[in-house]
């Protein structure tokens, strides 16, 4: 479990694909030297495991599973990745629950400087529509944001100063890619919904769906 609350910056010094996946070696910006194999940590909002690492550096196995859901895919060498580890018991919940299981792929499709901010845009696929709220969570990239705006497949947020300076998302120009984990509670809340409809199949009235918005 993490919080998308961005720990240090890492590079990519290795991407190496195989017949089943890839390997991928990332050089932290910051020594990370408790970070052992067998350990977890997310790059990009992705949550991979270390299979080897100094402290300095580790390497990390892309399944084709992550390789077709995220962008980690795309890398190269050189580029930046946001890293963080996961959350111990009794830190403090700076951002929201983030589990690293990334759901779809999003795209930047327009930046406004507004002062020392920046508003940014994303489209995402149709299927995340439904978890998305104004005010809600979401992480971009693992980065934890508010949703500002909320219209038919895309949503703004709002990057202050500091995610700009210690996250990846500052440089994120129009048509970059970007991983996309919505709230896990609105996955909770929607799959509660559905059941209780699929056990109540009264509720499913015109008068229902007209409360709800669909009618």
């Amino acid at each position: 479990m993490f919080t998308g609350i961005i720990e240090t910056q890492g590079r990519v010094i290795a991407l190496t694909r195989g017949e089943a996946g890839a390997r991928l070696t990332i050089e932290t910006g910051t020594r990370l030297p408790d970070l052992t194999v067998g350990e977890s940590i997310a790059v990009n909002g992705a949550c991979l495991t270390v299979v080897q690492g100094d402290g300095a550096a580790f390497t990390t196995d892309l399944s084709s599973e992550t390789l077709a859901v995220t962008t980690l895919g795309d890398l190269k060498l050189e580029d930046r990745v946001n890293l963080e580890r996961p959350l111990k018991v009794g830190d403090r919940l700076g951002g929201h629950f983030v589990t690293g299981h990334v759901d779809g792929v999003g795209r930047t499709i327009r930046r406004q400087p507004a002062g020392d901010s920046l508003w940014m845009w994303i489209g995402v696929p149709p299927a995340l529509d439904i978890y998305l709220a104004p005010k809600g969570s979401i992480a971009v990239d693992g980065v934890s944001l508010t949703l500002v705006e909320v219209s038919q497949e895309a949503f703004s947020v709002c990057l202050v100063p500091h995610t700009l300076a210690i996250t990846t998302l500052g440089w994120k120009g129009p048509g970059s890619l970007v991983n996309i984990e919505v709230d896990v509670l609105s996955r909770y809340l929607e799959r509660l919904l559905s059941s209780q409809i699929m056990r109540d199949r009264s509720l499913l009235t015109a008068q229902f769906l007209r409360e709800q918005g669909f009618a």
